[in-house]
């Protein structure tokens, strides 16, 4: 088989490695390029340096979606996180039907986001509607709804993750940490937590970067109304690139932005969270 593999190798890694860079390599490094210049098509790109940053920069709506979607971050993060965990650990206490509650849990992230926006639009415009309001006349109704959609389409999916890392452990530490007189939240706080720190870094991870990059939800829940003032990055980007007649090049210059932001946040956590990692 050792012999087989060195002798067809470039059989099968070449053909992967020229699907990675027509579908990823050259796109990224012509959208690096392509920031740069001021263009319609990829055809006619004049180079005119730093100008589209500049122009991005100072788009005030761009701040605004930024500090928009950060804020959404950090609560969808701590709701999403802290509920799944919960159920998790609730499910790995020998309840009754806990694979029917892991299946109903994971479901809704099964259903793409664009189909959740519009079915959710329609709960909350019928809420809202006995208060003569709806999901798009203030951002914040959108904030919370996105919120809500979001918790309740990943909750599950995290879960399951965690289901995993609570598996995991031994259940001598546990059994040990009792016998020594640990009640359940000091078990919880100083066994549990620390080993479930690999499951907590992939959970984190996830939850972040999604929260940054949600775009599905946003469009078909509040499309950014009103007036974009409930518009996420990633929608933002959306509009300069395709709304903006002449603005291509400044969309793309905030795309690559977008994309510094979320490798830059992605690693902090990475960073943070592992060192809080024990070996088990």
């Amino acid at each position: 088989m050792e012999k087989s593999i060195k002798k067809y190798w470039a059989i099968f890694l070449i053909p992967t490695l020229g699907s990675f860079a027509i579908g990823f390599v050259i796109p990224f490094i012509m959208g690096l390029w392509l920031s740069l210049c001021d263009f319609t098509t990829v055809t006619d790109a004049t180079f005119v340096g730093f100008q589209n940053y500049v122009a991005a920069f100072s788009d005030n709506m761009f701040q605004h979606a930024f500090w928009y979607t950060a804020a959404f971050s950090v609560v969808s993060v701590v709701v999403i996180n802290v509920i799944a965990f919960a159920i998790a650990l609730a499910l790995t206490n020998k309840l009754r039907g806990t694979n029917l509650f892991r299946t109903a849990f994971f479901m809704p992230n099964l259903i793409g986001g664009i189909v959740l926006g519009y079915i959710w639009q329609l709960i909350f415009n019928g809420i809202l509607q006995q208060y003569t309001q709806t999901i798009t006349l203030n951002e914040w109704y959108g904030f919370v709804g996105l919120v809500i959609l979001v918790s309740w389409q990943q909750i599950g999916y995290m879960m399951i993750i965690y289901v995993a890392g609570l598996q995991s452990i031994p259940t001598d530490v546990l059994e040990a940490a009792q016998i020594d007189g640990a009640d359940a939240w000091k078990r919880l706080w100083d066994v549990t937590i620390p080993m479930m720190m690999p499951s907590i870094t992939i959970c984190l991870f996830l939850s972040v970067t999604n929260g940054f990059k949600l775009f599905d939800q946003n469009l078909s829940l509040t499309a950014g109304e009103p007036a974009h003032m409930s518009e996420m990055l990633a929608l933002n980007i959306y509009d300069t690139f395709y709304g903006r007649a002449g603005w291509e090049g400044v969309g793309q210059a905030k795309a690559v932005v977008f994309f510094i932001i979320v490798t830059i946040l992605g690693l902090i956590q990475l960073n943070i969270t592992r060192k809080r990692e024990v070996q088990q």
